[in-house]
């Protein structure tokens, strides 16, 4: 009997040990490039809560006068995030590296998160060029398509980086899928020059036919983790292959046609959720395929009634909305259907929503 209860006194032990919130920082140092002398600045530190339990921020001590931390007592969730808004005023031109002391309930010892970065008496302005502000680093776009890919294309895109920084920086797209390579022109960008990194598809290696969409994430520095703002959304769009298709046969081929290519979607106001339905009709001459149903947009779900229509049969397409995840895409909300229709293979539905 005593070693069943010394055997569930320690189950009981390792499951109040392991059972606790743990706090995890988006970045240990943020990057924030240039700032302007006496100007404040906010700026917002990122963590989530990997634990198990609920997580609190009990206070967080700036390393000097010049910085201020504003947070939330409200508990985190597991697997939530969270932010601690931080004011930065520069007193004094120069290099600044201001570290926060973060203490929580996940343990008695404190986490540290930095702002660094430099101080000068006038900011080079460069969003107008370059809109994707990444601290020490501007893009012109964080989303980037490969449109009509055929099977044995090569194709590329560009990327567009500025370095806002006046040191060097050297540029790394981390993780890149199989299909994907990156060159880098130059490999080390000067301070408050441009480059660009040249993105190159192997479509042979394309694991589907339509959408395949990868996030990857640019590096701001050595060491720099992955996040939702260092992410760039990467596309591409495989056609299907009807070169092998005799006259004959292209003659009798069915055809995709929509009710609507733009949907409007109306306004979101408070509702969660909005749903619309497009009418997909089979105006050709044989069995229509639909091969595959695609959003371009997680904020999108979709649900097709049939995929197999005889010639002059149709199904309803209903395509739905979420708020919440609407606010933080990158793509633009559109719906992709593959088919063997030959002469629109991929046929597109832009849906429109006013928030």
């Amino acid at each position: 009997m005593k070693r069943i209860f010394a055997v569930l006194g320690c189950l009981c032990a390792f499951v109040c040990m392991v059972a606790q919130p743990r706090f995890v920082a988006e970045r240990d140092i943020t990057k924030v490039g240039e700032l302007q002398f006496q100007v404040p600045k906010t700026f917002a530190l990122g963590f989530i809560n990997k634990g198990d339990k609920p997580l609190r921020i009990l206070n967080v001590q700036p390393s000097c006068g010049c910085t201020t931390a504003e947070y939330s007592q409200s508990e985190i969730a597991p697997n939530e995030r969270g932010e601690i808004k931080v004011t930065f005023d520069a007193k004094m031109l120069g290099t600044f590296y201001k570290d926060f002391e973060i203490h929580t309930n996940a343990g008695e010892e404190p986490v540290y998160m930095a702002l660094q970065g430099i101080v000068v008496r006038e900011v080079k302005d460069y969003s107008a060029d370059y809109p994707i502000d990444l601290g020490n680093v501007r893009l012109i776009s964080n989303y980037i398509e490969f449109d009509d890919v055929n099977k044995g294309d090569y194709p590329e895109q560009i990327i567009r980086v500025m370095n806002a920084d006046r040191t060097a920086y050297k540029p790394e797209l981390m993780h890149l899928p199989p299909y994907l390579t990156a060159i880098y022109e130059p490999e080390n960008i000067p301070g408050g020059k441009s480059g660009i990194i040249r993105l190159r598809l192997d479509s042979k290696k394309l694991f589907q036919l339509g959408l395949n969409q990868t996030s990857v994430y640019l590096a701001r520095y050595m060491g720099d983790k992955v996040s939702e703002e260092n992410e760039i959304v990467v596309s591409a769009v495989l056609l299907p292959d009807f070169s092998q298709l005799t006259a004959e046969q292209l003659a009798q081929a069915p055809e995709l046609t929509l009710s609507a290519q733009e949907l409007d979607m109306g306004s979101m106001g408070d509702k969660r959720k909005l749903t619309r339905k497009i009418v997909v009709t089979n105006t050709g001459k044989s069995t229509l395929n639909i091969r595959q149903v695609q959003v371009f947009n997680r904020a999108l779900s979709v649900s097709l009634g049939n995929r197999s229509l005889a010639p002059g049969k149709s199904t309803k397409l209903k395509v739905t909305v979420n708020a919440r995840l609407l606010k933080k895409a990158k793509a633009r909300p559109r719906v992709l259907l593959i088919s063997d229709d030959p002469k629109n293979a991929k046929a597109i539905i832009n849906v429109q929503v006013t928030e």
